[in-house]
């Protein structure tokens, strides 16, 4: 078993008392009256609600998205970067659902915490057998590129080896995460993974860091149908937005067999060039950039296993069936990694 802190030892977790009436204050906090439907939105970041307001001239919609920022995460000021890129986005009238600015301000606090108000906004996630919708999405995604190489980020950090690496492994020792019988073979499988993966980068060489969406899976491009206004696909949630390499943003669109994986990328590129020129060379990126993900979100977990909503959603967490799949998948992407790289 993994060595998780005693109950004694377990501190208070941070949505602790949230409470709705909290989130309806929130809102009054920043002139928005709430008519009492609140709805909480799958999030485990974050808290997420969807609250319909009463009718007022001020209001501006009829449903908004309120979102409460997990403390100690971002700082502020990190966070209005983030708020900031998709101001930028939107005026660049790429498809974007950014914060509302309220009372002079996208950021807000209310009850020890920081929150934003955002439009709602409907869809369901893109059919990505479609060739033709990942043409759309590629298209999408360099204007989102051409906007995120206008200026870095200032604040929010890079997704590199050592912070989505090496740190995740730290995390995981320090909080001796890793049980006896699965410890050193995982160490073994994540240092030749991390190895392998620093040859891949510099194979590649130098490539441009841009400011990025960074969690860039269907879910966060939501697709409105044709016929309703705005149909098409458009961006939520920046809360993961860092520096990177451009391909972190498309690869999380493939799936299926190699084969699969050709095509998509295919229609995706396709689509990208025509707004913009990607650089192939980043192709090679893609399956060091996959292991550095898996290694992060298992660091995630551990990190926030003191909400009560992770014990539940992620029950096998630090079991050692759980780490036996992880040293299998580090392996499986050491191979992967050593294999040709995905052309388009």
């Amino acid at each position: 078993m993994n060595k998780m802190l005693p109950e004694s030892a377990t501190p208070p977790h941070a949505y602790e008392h949230l409470t709705p009436d909290k989130v309806l204050d929130a809102l009054a906090s920043v002139g928005l009256i709430g008519d009492g439907r609140l709805m909480t939105l799958s999030s485990y970041e974050n808290r997420v609600y969807q609250v319909h307001l009463e009718a007022a001239p001020n209001a501006p919609s009829e449903v908004v998205v309120v979102k409460f920022y997990r403390p100690d995460r971002w700082s502020d000021a990190q966070i209005i970067e983030e708020h900031d890129f998709a101001t930028e986005l939107m005026a660049a009238e790429i498809p974007m659902i950014g914060p509302l600015r309220l009372e002079g301000q996208t950021l807000n606090h209310f009850g020890g915490f920081s929150f934003s108000v955002s439009p709602s906004r409907g869809g369901r996630r893109p059919e990505l057998e479609d060739l033709s919708v990942l043409e759309w999405i590629g298209r999408l995604m360099a204007r989102l590129h051409t906007v995120g190489r206008a200026k870095p980020f200032a604040l929010r950090p890079a997704l590199d080896m050592q912070s989505f690496g090496y740190n995740s492994r730290d995390i995981l020792r320090a909080g001796n995460y890793l049980p006896l019988d699965m410890e050193s073979r995982w160490h073994k499988a994540f240092e030749e993974a991390m190895q392998t993966a620093q040859g891949v980068f510099d194979s590649v060489g130098q490539v441009k860091q841009i400011r990025l969406h960074g969690d860039c899976h269907p879910g966060n491009i939501l697709w409105t149908p044709e016929g309703m206004q705005g149909a098409g696909p458009h961006f939520v949630d920046l809360d993961d937005a860092r520096s990177g390499p451009a391909v972190q943003d498309l690869w999380m669109l493939l799936s299926g067999d190699r084969s699969q994986c050709l095509r998509q990328l295919g229609a995706l590129v396709d689509g990208y060039d025509e707004f913009g020129e990607f650089d192939r060379r980043e192709l090679a990126l893609i399956e060091p950039l996959r292991t550095l993900r898996m290694v992060h979100y298992s660091a995630w977990l551990a990190q926030r296993w003191h909400d009560p909503i992770f014990p539940i959603n992620f029950p096998w967490f630090g079991s050692s069936d759980y780490w036996k799949g992880q040293v299998d998948m580090l392996e499986e992407q050491t191979e992967a990694m050593q294999a040709a790289p995905l052309v388009a």
